[in-house]
């Protein structure tokens, strides 16, 4: 069995983001990049399948800049067999990421194929539902626990009223949550070996996919500062500046 995952470079979740003064974007210069937190948890979950012999290969993918190889590396350190990436300079909307996986999975033909719930640069959550949706696969998203058979998959996931199970005939994609597992620390050994590991090229013109953006960003702003809280004396008067002021009750 072939699992496919898909991680993205993402600004570090310990740097604290800041916008450029022309309101464009985000700026990104000279701060920490890494690995998409719930990528990292794809990346972790497959390699434990493969681990446990539920699977043969696994295949690391991301689309994006030439420093997206540093975060292939990462995969590969974490114990992915080999990686692709598929380089571009163009900004990718979720559409067009689902869009290059699809021709990226028809070439591989991978009986699993593991995203990240939502990348913490964007907040999304569209692509695992798009590529699902585009390779006419079953999906399960915000997967807390991952169970492979014969020739399905067993997915827990949370729901507002608790968790729900489904079993998905292969090939499927799934979604992973935080709660799923706690990635692995890195070994000096793994990184070293990681570099001599396969990583192909491809570009967006030969997969002949088109990426062209379909959503206008008009601009960036910071969000408004949090108001400080007001100490009230007893229930009456929060009740009170609960109707008349906050206007919720």
């Amino acid at each position: 069995m072939k699992i496919l995952v898909a991680v993205k470079r993402v600004v570090d979740y310990n740097v604290k983001v800041r916008v450029k003064p022309d309101e464009s974007d985000v700026d990104i210069g000279n701060v920490k990049m890494s690995m998409n937190p719930f990528d990292e948890i794809a990346v972790e979950e497959a390699v434990r399948l493969k681990e446990a012999g539920k699977a043969t290969e696994v295949v690391v993918v991301s689309l994006g800049v030439k420093q997206c190889e540093e975060t292939l590396r990462t995969a590969l350190a974490m114990g992915a067999d080999r990686a692709i990436h598929v380089e571009t300079d163009e900004k990718l909307e979720p559409l067009a990421v689902a869009k290059l996986l699809k021709a990226v999975a028809k070439t591989e033909q991978p009986q699993l194929l593991l995203l990240g719930k939502q990348a913490i640069d964007d907040d999304a959550n569209q692509t695992a539902q798009m590529l699902a949706a585009l390779m006419q696969l079953a999906q399960g998203t915000f997967a807390s626990k991952i169970e492979l058979k014969a020739d399905e998959v067993l997915v827990t996931r949370e729901i507002d009223g608790g968790q729900e199970q489904l079993a998905l005939k292969l090939p499927a994609v799934i979604s992973t949550d935080l709660r799923l597992n706690e990635p692995r620390y890195i070994k000096l050994p793994n990184i070293m070996q990681a570099k001599k590991k396969p990583l192909e090229k491809k570009t967006v013109a030969e997969l002949g996919v088109d990426i062209s953006p379909r959503l206008v960003q008009l601009k960036v702003t910071e969000p408004a500062e949090r108001a400080a809280g007001i100490r009230v004396g007893n229930v009456a008067e929060l009740a009170d500046r609960l109707h008349h002021e906050a206007k919720v009750i």
